[in-house]
């Protein structure tokens, strides 16, 4: 697996357990009436490669900007993110070519409505990594049997139910074959008896060892399924660690105080 930046400069290949996003400073301000808002106030972490990184924390924390900032959908306002071994902040390299390789799963699906699920899901492999429309559907649909939606590929998004959507979203992503996938709150827009079908090809995709980064309010999931976890507060990471550590043995009274509230 590698990536090339503009000037065609190959990083070397991310082995399991090695550093695929490493961030450093990461800042964002906002001016507002008020003064000056600190949403992000230098965020340094790693992720690592097979890594399934759980963000949690209240309302308002910076968790989603954080997660955002990582393919630059949010700008930073200071610091530096590297993806496999490409600052990806810098302007001289190609961010919609790097993206390509970084997945993101929304809370409202974002799908076409007037495309069908199997045409939502080629669209992207036909016109940026040039697949062939053969090659891009028999891919697609290989994804949507282990959805269990081999039968909806004809489908519109409107027939569907939120969790169906939010399962092709997230095997829409898998068609480009990406080395990251970053969840923000993908649960959060759904109906509570839909939550489970997508957490269940969540923990799916861990335990295929896809590196994932997570947004949610789900704290079962974060305890199951992640790999190491991180609670923000104003714009800070006030306490990560294993799930064991976070749940099970919290030192931030900010984190005990959260917890006492949502478990």
């Amino acid at each position: 697996m590698s990536a090339e930046n503009s000037n065609n400069e190959t990083t070397k290949t991310i082995e399991n357990g090695e550093v695929l996003i490493s961030v450093d400073g990461l800042a964002k301000h906002y001016k507002s009436k008020r003064g000056e808002i600190h949403a992000l106030d230098g965020i340094t972490t790693d992720i690592k490669k097979g890594e399934v990184l759980v963000i949690i924390g209240p309302s308002g924390s910076g968790k989603s900007t954080f997660l955002r900032s990582l393919n630059l959908l949010e700008m930073p306002t200071e610091g530096t993110i590297t993806f496999e071994g490409v600052d990806i902040t810098s302007p001289k390299n190609d961010i919609n070519k790097l993206r390509q390789k970084m997945g993101m799963v929304f809370q409202h699906f974002n799908l076409f409505p007037h495309l069908t699920i199997l045409d939502n899901m080629t669209l992207a492999p036909r016109k940026l990594l040039k697949m062939s429309r053969d090659d891009a559907e028999a891919k697609a649909r290989e994804l949507l049997k282990k959805v269990a939606l081999e039968d909806r590929e004809l489908a519109y998004p409107s027939q569907l139910s939120g969790g169906q959507k939010q399962r092709i979203a997230i095997v829409r992503a898998l068609c480009m074959s990406p080395d990251v996938l970053l969840f923000d709150e993908p649960t959060s827009a759904l109906d509570p008896e839909m939550v489970g079908e997508v957490l269940d090809v969540m923990k799916d995709l861990a335990k295929s060892g896809m590196t994932m980064a997570v947004v949610t309010h789900e704290m079962g999931f974060a305890r199951e399924v992640g790999s190491r976890v991180i609670f923000m507060d104003e714009g800070k990471i006030v306490e990560e660690g294993t799930p064991d550590e976070i749940f099970n043995h919290p030192k931030n009274e900010r984190l005990q105080s959260f917890l006492a509230k949502v478990l």
